[in-house]
């Protein structure tokens, strides 16, 4: 139970979020946003649980190149994929917010273009290892290219938006979403929001856990066999 409590943690978070994200009220900050700020609760949060687990992918890649271990080559692989299916579901929300809020799911906005470079980015690492044979040289050279992607999120979600005119928040001549200004969310909503972050945050490294555990099963069977 002692390693266990985050997972409860975890589950009690995502639960408060899923109920309180449809019942908390919500204030009404203009004519367009109405009831899908609410969103907030689920899409940006999923952006926030990306990050983290690139982060920790890329300190397991870092972590390879140093002790040349194969256990570190399968924490920064795992960490990666867990991240890219939850920077899908970000983008996915996303896109279903857009469409509500500047009326088509994809308008080409500056932040919608940077993250789906960032995602495509990361796909041609899953690419990448694919083309090595060779366990030594995949590990290597993924973990060379992992800490480029990781780099490359920089100016892809938080760089290039802020220095072209965006109807996403964050960006130059933003008209998007004021919610998501720290000083204009409202206390009800920051209430649920970051209980939210770390909720969706703990699940995705549960996931991940959950698919070490998985790999490290398969190598041991393969080995007996």
């Amino acid at each position: 139970m002692n390693k266990a409590w985050w997972k409860v943690l975890c589950v009690l978070l995502l639960l408060y979020t899923c109920s309180m994200g449809f019942l908390v009220k919500i204030p009404v900050l203009d004519g367009r946003l109405q009831q899908s700020i609410r969103n907030l609760y689920f899409h940006v949060p999923m952006w926030f649980c990306m990050q983290t687990l690139f982060m920790v992918s890329v300190i397991y890649s870092i972590l390879r190149l140093r002790k040349q271990d194969w256990k570190s080559d399968l924490y920064a692989v795992e960490f990666a994929r867990t991240g890219l299916i939850f920077g899908l579901m970000g983008i996915t929300t996303g896109a279903i917010w857009a469409n509500y809020q500047w009326g088509e799911p994809w308008s080409g906005d500056a932040k919608q273009n940077g993250a789906a470079i960032a995602l495509l980015i990361y796909f041609a690492y899953f690419i990448l290892r694919g083309s090595f044979q060779d366990s030594e040289k995949k590990a290597n050279i993924s973990a060379v290219y992992n800490i480029f992607a990781f780099a490359m999120l920089f100016p892809t979600l938080w760089i290039l938006p802020r220095m072209t005119e965006s109807l996403h928040p964050g960006g130059q001549g933003s008209e998007g979403n004021p919610a998501l200004n720290g000083s204009d969310l409202a206390p009800s909503m920051r209430m649920v929001f970051w209980p939210a972050v770390f909720g969706w945050t703990l699940l995705g490294v549960w996931i991940a856990t959950l698919r070490i555990r998985l790999q490290k099963i398969k190598l041991h069977y393969a080995t007996l066999q």
